[in-house]
């Protein structure tokens, strides 16, 4: 019976070991801190207009032909003698340059500027915060954004969430990889730790856990 006893202590020390070792070897990798405020702003990548994003499309001298306009789900718009012209994935500046080869057909040498009135964005220039959050949402990337600028457009954690295992999600769209780095949410909102707060990406995804007590 004792030797029973030990040979099973035995096993769950083994087991208990061997799991501890796992978690130990598959710990993601953390990201360099980012300052609470910039030094030095940069602009960001050129955006791409996405689904319901707002347009002011504007003719000049040409206003019964302007509009405003919402890209539909299917990722078109539908202006004045232009019909479902493709309008997602398209920077504002490529959007005016089809819209003016569209509309030559019927004016001389159109003039046409597109504005971005309202932002969605594409999924690739979203950040979207899952799991244990006041309110998880997809909120569009903006430039020199930090995961501190994302948890307050979500409304911070909730009381279930485990803030310190969450993680962060990146896509690297050169080698079509995806990583996972760790996140320190309670330490960042919690403790006002500084090195807590990271820089974003656009297309990032943010997943908290919940906490199991």
């Amino acid at each position: 019976m004792r030797l029973r006893l030990l040979s099973n202590w035995g096993s769950g020390t083994a087991l208990a070991a061997l799991m501890l070792s796992g978690c130990a070897g598959g710990s993601r990798p953390e990201l360099p801190p980012a300052s609470f405020v910039g030094a030095n702003q940069q602009p960001s990548e050129q955006y791409i207009i996405g689904p319901l994003d707002t347009l002011n499309v504007f003719v000049w001298r040409n206003p019964e032909l302007s509009a405003k306009v919402q890209v539909r789900p299917d990722g078109r718009i539908t202006t004045p003698l232009v019909s479902d012209m493709p309008a997602v994935g398209k920077t504002p500046a490529m959007l005016a340059d089809d819209m003016k080869i569209a509309l030559a057909q019927y004016i001389k040498d159109p003039i046409v500027s597109v504005i971005v009135d309202n932002f969605s964005g594409t999924f690739s220039q979203q950040i979207r915060i899952v799991g244990a959050t006041e309110k998880p949402a997809s909120i569009p990337y903006r430039a020199n954004m930090t995961v501190l600028d994302a948890m307050i457009a979500v409304g911070g954690l909730n009381q279930y969430a485990a803030g310190n295992r969450a993680k962060l999600i990146r896509y690297d769209r050169k080698t079509g990889k995806q990583t996972e780095y760790a996140l320190k949410l309670s330490s960042l909102l919690k403790d006002g730790d500084p090195k807590a707060n990271v820089m974003l990406q656009p297309g990032d995804v943010i997943i908290i856990p919940e906490s199991m007590f």
